[in-house]
C-alpha cells in the first residue's frame, strides 16, 4: 500500500464512520517502532507505522486508523481526546477502534548492554545502561576517580 492509498483510505473511512471529512495528511512512517500510528496534535497529520500493516494485514491496519481519527475529530472538536478521556472511550467503542495495536515481532528480545564501574578510593560499585567518560566523571560519594569493570550483554536492567 502506498501512501497515497492510505490517505484515500483514511479520508474513507472518516466519512463512513465518523460523518466527517479528514482533511490533513495520512502517511507511513518507518521510524515508528512502539506504536502502531500517531496522530500530531499541531500539524493535525496521521502517521502509521507500515509494519502494522505488513505483520497483521489490513483488517489491523483500518482498526488503528479508527483509532488515531478518534483522536483527530475530538481534538478538532474540543473535546476529550486522550486516551484517558471518557469522550475518547466512547467515540472509540462506536467505531470499532482498536484501543491497542498487537505487539511486532522481535520488539522484546532485544538485549542492552550493562556497564559496570567501580571507585578506586571507595571501592563503591556502578551499574550503568551508557558508557560513561571515566575522565570527566567521578564517584557520587566520594568524588574518586571511576574505572571501569566490565560490559555485559543483558536482557534487563
Amino acid at each position: 500500500m502506498t501512501n497515497e492509498e492510505l490517505q484515500a483510505l483514511t479520508e474513507e473511512i472518516s466519512n463512513i464512520h465518523f460523518n466527517r471529512p479528514f482533511r490533513h495528511k495520512a502517511y507511513f512512517n518507518k521510524r515508528l517502532r512502539t506504536t502502531g500510528g500517531r496522530y500530531a496534535l499541531y500539524s493535525h497529520n496521521i502517521e502509521i507505522n507500515p509494519k502494522q500493516l505488513e505483520f497483521y494485514g489490513e483488517e489491523a491496519l483500518i482498526k488503528i486508523i479508527k483509532h488515531e481519527l478518534c483522536h483527530y475529530h475530538l481534538h478538532l472538536e474540543g473535546k476529550g481526546y486522550q486516551h484517558k478521556d471518557k469522550d475518547f472511550k466512547t467515540l472509540l467503542a462506536a467505531v470499532g477502534g482498536s484501543r491497542y495495536c498487537q505487539t511486532l515481532p522481535g520488539s522484546h528480545n532485544k538485549t542492552h548492554t550493562v556497564h559496570y564501574y567501580q571507585c578506586t578510593s571507595c571501592d563503591r560499585f556502578y551499574k550503568r545502561k551508557r558508557k560513561i567518560n571515566t575522565s570527566r566523571y567521578v564517584c557520587g560519594a566520594c568524588k574518586g576517580k571511576l574505572k571501569k569493570i566490565k560490559s555485559l550483554p543483558s536482557e534487563k536492567y
